[in-house]
């Protein structure tokens, strides 16, 4: 199946990455550091630990001997000092010599608003289940919240880079802490926008964490999406929409709308956008999925629009700046993982991902799982992605 087939279905692709990855949200915990209005110093240099507090019990995951909520500095989607919150778990047991080796996780879509931050509100099932199996095998886990998501600024939804310095700085940032004895040796792990998410950090983990003496060894990723932007591109009233477009997609599009317009203010994307489709971005900004899904029912994407994304000049560019994801400069191994009854992400989607990897040169692993669908393939994946993370990191 070649590319044009991915963007036919991507809008498939937006209703499954909300629907899988977001809890419900409710009155969040902030562990005693609310820092959605934080004033104070913001180091210049990304990855220095601001602040840290234990998490809250009720936020911890299964097997964490110690949870803490954290404030760490990072880049923005404008490239300036700016701050995330995050959250990191260690394993039970005595840390090996040299420390506990670290994973990253690259969360999934919970929405913009600051009440949405995942350090703040309990996981998932799935997720807790997934990230309890890789404490259990002796790895801390740093979790991100991404830069704007319970701190000042907007979260840039989708935004490549802005995401690998969130996810890159929170582990530089973790090793300020002494008391956790963390290892030198890292990875990243997510699933569906979150797999993208980290696919995206792993490109850009070794630079971002220069002069940090981490030593970056692997992603995995699975159920990821790739080439949505040639969605957003063809954005617009007339755009041909699958049959069933069920309101996920459609908040999904407005979180996209919301990210993008706020990294491009010269680009005046309100002028393009109806009424209807500036109120969805400015709902975005601040509702959690489920929330936004419901405020939202009803309403067809191509509603948004008054005319084509793709007639602002520079548009195209811009898309593709905010939320391709590269093809090369991967210097350590990728995994991918896919489940073949996936009817959320096209199957296709990560098969096309690892061959223009594998073209570029980039050590990559396929895996592809033929009963499982798109959540199921997080837990399906672990018989492969916990042997291959045991090798990048020991």
């Amino acid at each position: 199946m070649r590319i044009n087939r991915l963007i036919t279905s991507g809008l498939a692709v937006l209703a499954a990455t909300a629907v899988v990855a977001a809890p419900a949200v409710a009155t969040p915990d902030q562990s005693g550091l609310d820092a959605a209005d934080y004033a104070g110093p913001v180091p210049s240099q990304g990855g220095k630990l601001i602040r840290s507090v234990p998490l809250a019990a009720g936020l911890s995951l299964p097997g964490a001997a110690s949870a803490k909520r954290v404030l760490y500095s990072t880049t923005d989607q404008h490239g300036r000092p700016a701050t995330s919150t995050g959250a990191i778990f260690t394993p039970q047991g005595t840390p090996p010599a040299g420390g506990w080796p670290v994973i990253a996780w690259a969360h999934g879509t919970v929405g913009l608003g600051d009440a949405c931050a995942p350090s703040a509100n309990p996981r998932s099932a799935r997720d807790s289940e997934y990230l309890g199996h890789w404490l259990k095998q002796g790895y801390a886990i740093v979790a991100s919240d991404y830069a704007g998501l319970g701190t000042p600024g907007l979260m840039s939804y989708l935004n490549s880079v802005a995401t690998a310095h969130s996810v890159v700085d929170s582990v530089v940032s973790a090793h300020g802490d002494a008391s956790l004895r963390l290892s030198k040796k890292w990875a990243v792990v997510g699933q569906s926008q979150g797999g993208a998410a980290a696919v995206n950090s792993a490109r850009w983990a070794s630079e971002f964490s220069a002069g940090s003496g981490l030593d970056y060894r692997g992603v995995v990723a699975t159920g990821t999406p790739y080439k949505i932007e040639e969605i957003i591109k063809k954005a617009g009233p007339n755009l041909t929409l699958p049959p069933g477009l069920g309101s996920a997609a459609t908040a999904y599009t407005a979180y996209i709308l919301a990210g993008f317009r706020e990294a491009n203010p010269g680009l005046n994307i309100d002028s393009v956008l109806s009424p209807q489709g500036r109120d969805a971005a400015a709902k975005a900004e601040v509702q959690c999925y489920a929330q936004l899904s419901d405020s939202l029912s009803g309403v067809r994407p191509t509603a948004y629009f008054t005319k084509d994304l793709g007639t602002l000049p520079g548009a195209a560019e811009a898309v593709d700046r905010y939320m391709g994801t590269p093809t090369s400069g991967y210097d350590r191994p990728v995994f991918l993982g896919v489940g073949l009854k996936d009817r959320d992400v096209p199957v296709q989607s990560s098969i096309a991902l690892a061959a223009a990897l594998r073209k570029s040169g980039t050590t990559v692993e396929l895996h592809q799982y033929p009963e499982a669908d798109h959540s199921g393939t997080v837990i399906e994946s672990m018989k492969d992605s916990t042997p291959f993370l045991a090798r990048i990191l020991k």
